[in-house]
């Protein structure tokens, strides 16, 4: 069996003492809590997350989703229960069961999720719910256009390069709006066949042309109430513009082989590595599409432009990494340097599969720049090679922010100035957090209640603790 340690989140439901009942025979470690105190305690450690499906389950999925990041959903619905699963809930969840269930059942989706391969889930990967990581002013001025934006139906155009994030801030969109427990829908233009791109969008019916054997939804129906992430718009063919524009400005279409309209209220999010205004010169992108998508722009800074997030990025890297339980690779402050001298013409995505690269070379070791690829070689000066028996600190960012590189001759009040580096540590993660507590409290590695405590010692504003 895969799991170990699960959390059960109570209801008034006989499902869930029924259920933890049966968890704790499959030698299961069952923690249960009650709605009112989920904000307490979030840095515990589980395997799982079960809910019973009751009347505010929505609400009680997205709280999870806050504080427990990186552990999979399980929503447990009761056969005897005539409400039905809410629409787009289980793209939250990792699996559903159906209450009451047989041993094996039970047994097989605990297994497949201990191990992370359920068959059964549509699951978000839960960092893309993060807020951007970085602390530059560039960072600081798309963060605060996501949230202006965010609340209204607005359509937004995201624009930057490739590997800068644009899906990341795309579903940040969705996730801070009003539509946020309806589906999230991503569909790359660039990656299918003109051709079919259609039947993609819109759907089909059966018999609409040669292979259509039956039926099939498209990506606006799926999104219905939601969100439809339009990537790569830039590279859609000028025959389907037309028919996207027109599906923009009266809100209906029709499936590929039917004349019947099909009303849609979707957002629309869509996002480009080119400059559509130069597309539209060349006669490749349709000038009365790009007004309409162009209501709000969201520019995203490519990484050379914010070299100072370098090491705040590759924490939150190596943190997934070992959240996912793949190493405890740290880097050196000298890699650290290295790597912020380069020019990263691959942006994030490219520092990313970096990181997962240096995982798999050094899963549990310390990697110095003279271990970095022959590439950033060059970026590495030999001032900044440190002895490895010298590296001792947990991550390189942390190093770098609160070393001291001399004690000075007059001493220092220790006290008072560990209570200033905690003090400043807990504005950034508030600032990295939005001023979310929770979130705060896990980027901290503390309780929420002592965050809170913490705040108080320290006279932060209140306002600072409201999230958006």
């Amino acid at each position: 069996m895969g799991l170990r340690r699960v959390l059960l989140v109570q209801s008034e439901s006989i499902v869930c003492s029924e259920l933890s009942a049966v968890l704790k025979f499959l030698e299961c470690d069952v923690v249960t809590r009650r709605l009112n105190v989920l904000d307490e305690e979030t840095d515990a450690e589980f395997d799982a997350v079960f809910i019973g499906v009751d009347d505010d389950v929505e609400q009680v999925v997205l709280r999870i989703v806050e504080l427990y990041r990186y552990v999979p959903l399980v929503l447990v619905i009761d056969k005897t229960s005539p409400r039905p699963l809410p629409i787009g809930l289980d793209n939250r969840a990792a699996a559903v069961v159906a209450w009451p269930t047989n041993y094996a059942t039970l047994n097989a989706c605990l297994d497949k999720i201990g191990r992370g391969m359920s068959e059964v889930v549509n699951v978000r990967p839960p960092e893309l719910f993060r807020s951007l990581t970085g602390a530059s002013a560039a960072v600081q001025r798309t963060r605060k256009l996501i949230q202006q934006v965010a609340p209204s139906d607005a359509t937004v155009l995201i624009l930057g390069e490739s590997g800068t994030g644009k899906e990341v801030i795309a579903r940040n969109l969705h996730y801070y709006s009003a539509r946020r427990t309806k589906p999230f829908v991503p569909v790359n233009c660039g990656a299918i066949p003109g051709e079919l791109l259609e039947s993609e969008l819109f759907g089909h019916e059966k018999g609409a042309f040669t292979g259509a054997l039956s039926s099939r939804q498209g990506r606006f129906e799926m999104a219905e109430g939601g969100t439809l992430f339009l990537d790569e718009i830039g590279d859609m063919p000028l025959a389907m513009q037309v028919k996207l524009l027109r599906v923009l400005q009266e809100r209906c279409f029709e499936r590929v082989g039917s004349n019947k309209t099909i009303h849609c209220d979707v957002r629309i999010v869509a996002a480009t590595h080119r400059n559509l205004e130069e597309e539209i010169g060349r006669n490749r992108f349709r000038e009365d599409l790009y007004y309409r998508l162009n209501v709000f722009p969201i520019e995203v800074p490519s990484l050379r432009d914010r070299l100072e997030d370098v090491p705040a990025l590759v924490e939150d890297l190596t943190a997934r990494l070992r959240a996912e339980k793949r190493g405890n690779m740290r880097l050196t402050p000298a890699a650290i340097r290295a790597l912020q001298r380069y020019h990263w013409p691959g942006n994030v995505r490219e520092l990313a599969n970096l990181i997962e690269r240096l995982a798999i070379l050094y899963p549990n070791g310390v990697v110095d720049a003279a271990d970095l690829p022959e590439k950033f070689q060059q970026y590495a000066k030999s001032e900044d090679a440190a002895p490895r028996h010298e590296l001792q600190a947990e991550n390189a960012a942390s190093i770098e922010r609160l070393r001291i590189a001399r004690l000075p001759g007059e001493g220092l009040d220790l006290r008072e100035h560990l209570n200033n580096l905690e003090c400043e540590l807990i504005r950034q993660a508030l600032d990295e957090c939005n001023g979310v507590v929770a979130h705060a409290a896990n980027l901290l590695r503390m309780r929420r209640t002592t965050l809170v405590e913490k705040l108080r010692k320290y006279g932060l504003r209140g306002e600072e603790t409201t999230a958006i």
